[in-house]
């Protein structure tokens, strides 16, 4: 008599497929729904935002090695070990920079020479900042949260950065068309730019 093999028992854990990154299916869109809030939340003090989005990269980097679901307490964790004078410092760029590209945004509809041409010129360069910063937060040790070594891996990598690219403009235009959306848009942002940086050849690990 003949028995069906039995399945193998579920440990719990989710398991990636040969050749995936990250999690498969329901598991991947539950994790960046997860991380999204959670990173969103990290965000509101403002100058919390790079720790936030760095410890979302790291989080999404560990599952991506381990294959384990991301968890509240192993983002926590993460985030903690990047709050520092350093990350907080680095969180006043971003508003700054924001808030110079609104004040130059008031020159668009002057009668100064090029003012026609400042518009693509400050949204090519919000682009741009936008594409570094998420770099610099998706860089493992020793360059965690370094610029100007996201700089560099965006100018190494231009079709990798092309993409994040695009994945920025999607989630303006998402941020656009249902603002309902803007707590979640941090988990896909962070998952484009650790995805990209994982499968860039600057961004493997050294011998």
């Amino acid at each position: 008599m003949t028995h069906a093999p039995v399945a193998p028992r579920d440990s719990g854990q989710q398991r990636r497929e040969p050749g995936e990154v990250f999690g498969g299916g329901f598991a991947l869109f539950a994790d960046m729904l997860l991380v999204g809030l959670l990173t969103s939340v990290a965000c509101l003090p403002v100058v919390t935002a790079p720790a936030a989005f760095s410890a979302a990269s790291a989080t999404l980097r560990g599952t991506a090695h381990s294959g384990v679901q991301i968890s509240v307490r192993g983002y926590v964790g993460e985030l903690r070990a990047r709050l520092g004078p350093r990350t907080l410092l680095a969180g006043l760029v971003p508003p700054l920079l924001a808030l110079l590209l609104l004040l130059d945004s008031r020159l668009v509809g002057t009668d100064l020479p090029g003012a026609k041409l400042l518009a693509p010129a400050l949204l090519l360069l919000a682009l741009g900042a936008a594409v570094v910063g998420l770099r610099a937060t998706a860089l493992e040790e020793p360059h965690r949260l370094s610029a100007r070594e996201g700089l560099v891996r965006s100018l190494a990598d231009p079709r990798g950065s092309l993409l994040l690219a695009g994945a920025v403009v999607l989630a303006v235009l998402l941020a656009w068309a249902m603002p309902m959306l803007v707590p979640l848009l941090p988990g896909p942002l962070a998952f484009a730019a650790t995805a990209v940086d994982l499968r860039s050849p600057t961004g493997r690990p050294a011998p």
